[in-house]
């Protein structure tokens, strides 16, 4: 990839994704001269504090940092900035990137902000909770010669992309039926979720279901055309009301369909981070296919003498090598490997890609189309089908699991479905 020059960072929101994927990732980036300056933003400070004390970081990055906002060193505790993304934006030289890591209700706000600002964007799945916003972005970002981005990082899934490839060349012939699922673990629920990922914001299969929508789109090509959710309501430790367990089905347009099991209730002292996996059923004129990738054990097993103070911290282990981990590559520090690390990296690669169009409008277009048509990184006009699915789960899960259509053409939308 060429660099025509560092690009500045502003990650908005300093949670769990961005202590664990999105910060590892942009310092190695900035310690390979793709990132220049890192700012990153929170509602108040203790996120902030944490991240920049956190221990594996420090090891793995010595001598990087991060601008804060607000300043976890001077301002107290308990008062909170919730506009204050918003002024280091306008700070910012235009063309740089505003990397949107906020809960799934408030991505929209502050993608529109960063776009009326002449940033590029990379944001956290799912990019926004209704087709419309994103067509408003597609829109926005495409008159300004802008990247938008979405991070769904099992795209940079080898067996993901391994799958895609025998699927497209007729080797497993058409999907008709499967199953996924991911069970997020028990200790979510003492954690940030319980303040925004509450019934009236949003649920599991909208927060993390969206994942297999995606996968088996990109595998199959194929588009979702029906979906309903039922969503299992419990309470999280501070009294909050989320959808905690969700079963969606999702119909496809060549009729197939997809189970997703969704859930915040993986064991903390399981062996793995969650329990995750996809099972896709196929069909020839002869024989059957089956595409099963068992994300949940990855065939390791460790048996430790000591164990950490983290939740989900145990003796014995099944650790994934595949999504994100830091480890000793030779040189100073540490070296992040794994799909959640090749996502980061594809996306801002895209940035830079962009940027080799320089000042020209036209020609800055012409490489967004190109990475559109390219259907590898999730942008706006490739992968708005998830913003459908989504707006159409909600509807579901919000009136009992009811069926919703999703309709194409010139002016897709989603309605309930009618009963002859």
């Amino acid at each position: 990839m060429k660099i025509t020059k560092p690009i500045d960072v502003t990650i908005v929101g300093g949670g769990m994704i961005t202590e664990m994927q999105i910060m590892p990732s942009i310092y190695h980036l900035q310690r390979q001269g793709a990132v220049k300056e890192i700012n990153v933003c929170a509602l108040n400070t203790p996120p902030l504090k944490k991240l920049s004390e956190n221990e594996t970081l420090k090891q793995a990055f010595p001598g990087q940092t991060f601008n804060s906002y607000p300043d976890y060193k001077v301002e107290s505790e308990d008062k909170i900035f919730p506009d204050l993304y918003k002024e280091v934006i306008d700070k910012m030289e235009e063309r740089n990137i505003v990397f949107v890591a906020l809960p799934d209700q408030l991505h929209y706000t502050a993608i529109i902000y960063a776009l009326e600002h002449n940033q590029h964007v990379i944001s956290v799945k799912p990019l926004t909770l209704s087709y419309n916003e994103a067509l408003e972005i597609e829109k926005l970002a495409y008159t300004k010669g802008l990247f938008v981005g979405t991070e769904y990082h099992k795209r940079f899934d080898d067996r993901a992309g391994m799958a895609r490839l025998k699927y497209r060349a007729g080797d497993f012939g058409e999907f008709r039926i499967g199953y996924a699922t991911l069970i997020e673990p028990w200790y979510y629920r003492d954690s940030n979720f319980q303040n925004w990922c509450t019934t009236e914001n949003s649920d599991m299969f909208t927060y993390i279901g969206c994942h297999y929508v995606d996968q088996v789109n990109m595998i199959t090509g194929l588009l979702p055309v029906e979906v309903s959710v039922y969503g299992v309501k419990d309470k999280y430790p501070n009294g909050n009301e989320g959808y905690l367990w969700t079963n969606a089905n999702v119909i496809w347009e060549n009729g197939s369909s997809l189970a997703v099991i969704n859930g915040m209730g993986y064991p903390n002292v399981g062996p793995g981070g969650n329990s995750q996996g996809i099972w896709l059923f196929t069909q020839g004129e002869r024989d059957g296919g089956l595409m099963f990738h068992d994300d949940q054990y990855r065939g390791v097993k460790h048996s430790y003498i000591t164990k950490g103070n983290h939740p989900g911290d145990s003796y014995y282990n099944e650790p994934s090598p595949d999504y994100l981990k830091l480890i000793e590559r030779g040189g100073e520090g540490l070296t992040p490997v794994g799909y959640g690390y090749r996502s980061i990296e594809g996306l801002v690669n895209s940035v830079h890609r962009v940027e080799e169009g320089g000042d020209n409008l036209e020609d800055r277009q012409a490489i967004i189309k190109k990475i559109d048509d390219e259907e590898i990184i999730a942008t706006p006009s490739n992968s708005s089908f998830n913003e459908l699915v989504i707006e159409a789960g909600r509807m579901s899960i919000l009136n009992d699991g009811r069926s919703v259509v999703i309709e194409y053409g010139d002016s897709p939308t989603v309605k309930f479905k009618e009963y002859k």
